[in-house]
């Protein structure tokens, strides 16, 4: 993953997980992660919509767990912020006369496929519990 919601997305859970369903600012939420707030409030619409977080609007608003840390996985939260793959994505069109352009595309796919389900599958042995756990 190269355009780093998935850290993003992370952080903002592993806070949430320690405010221990206080709710929490996305202003808050933006001073620990060092970004603008407009951006903690978009990933926290997509993690809402993944059902990972639970918000309140209004004056004493915020948002929290919406789930138990245990069990949220962090291959679920990846697969939630992924937008490429994580070895990216061919741009051209190979000349089809050449035995290797004519087949590479599909072979390159296959191979991403494959390296991205390695990666999902490891993420899916921890919960955000016990990356939360590394945190004190």
């Amino acid at each position: 993953m190269n355009n780093g919601r998935f850290s993003i997305a992370l952080h903002i859970l592993v806070l949430l997980d320690k405010a221990q369903g206080e709710l929490v600012s996305s202003e808050w939420l933006a001073g620990s992660i060092n970004i603008n707030p407009a951006m903690v409030r978009k990933e926290l619409i997509s993690l809402r919509q993944h059902g990972f977080v639970q918000s309140k609007e209004g004056k004493n608003g915020g948002t929290t767990l919406a789930k138990k840390a245990s069990e949220i996985s962090l291959g679920a939260i990846y697969e939630s912020v992924r937008q490429l793959s994580l070895l990216g994505h061919q741009k051209n069109t190979p000349n089809p006369q050449c035995p290797v352009g004519k087949n590479i595309n599909a072979h390159l796919d296959g191979l991403y496929n494959d390296t991205e389900r390695v990666l999902i599958d490891q993420l899916n042995k921890q919960s955000l519990a016990d990356f939360s756990a590394k945190f004190g």
